[in-house]
């Protein structure tokens, strides 16, 4: 049986408050690692390899400023080193805060905010090339500004090689890690309490 990356990552043992807390939850703690188990020990790499998955999972989290990225960057570390040490140059660019961007017109255009639309400079388009390249600007979208989310963003994915269902994939992946990244905060702070 795989370890529970959420236990994992929160650093909930047996025998502690945390641990015994998530217990109560079952269901929960067994679709979260289902959740990423079927992301990240998949056969099924035709249209978004591990590599990819790896990379985003990693871009995301940096990206998110969580304290878990040490947990990706080392996964990814193990997968491609070069990949790595390219989205670490990249990231002190990417790094903002959020959310931001456009509503569509509307009410809810009063909260429009202005932010960053960071794209992969050419070192880095080089290093991974224009599949992850996409992928990676489309990661930066979700994170820091998903009412921008449309058609268009999508054709781009589309246009640099990726299918629809590696597409469903890399947002299921981003969606995922900010599940699990909100997750392991709300316990962070409950172990806090426990301790």
């Amino acid at each position: 049986m795989t370890t529970d990356v959420i236990d994992q990552l929160v650093g909930a043992h047996e025998g502690d408050g945390l641990f015994a807390l998530r217990v109560q939850r079952p269901e929960a703690k067994r679709n979260a690692q289902a959740s990423f188990d079927a992301l990240f020990d998949s056969d099924e790499l035709e249209h978004a390899s591990q590599l990819e998955r790896l990379a985003i999972a990693y871009w995301t989290v940096a990206l998110s400023q969580s304290p878990t990225v040490s947990f990706y960057r080392d996964l990814l570390a193990a997968e491609s080193p070069e990949t790595l040490s390219a989205l670490e140059a990249a990231l002190p660019e990417a790094t903002t805060t959020g959310p931001y961007g456009d509503y569509p017109e509307g009410p809810l255009t009063a909260e429009n905010e202005p932010g960053l639309h960071w794209e992969p400079d050419a070192t880095l388009a080089a290093s991974v090339g224009p599949r992850l390249s996409a992928a990676l600007a489309h990661t930066h979208l979700l994170v820091y500004r998903p009412r921008d989310s449309s058609a268009d963003a999508l054709q781009t994915l589309l246009d640099a090689g990726w299918h629809t269902t590696g597409i469903v994939t890399l947002s299921q992946l981003v969606a995922f890690l900010n599940f699990q990244l909100r997750v392991v905060a709300g316990l962070a702070v409950l172990k806090g309490e426990l301790a």
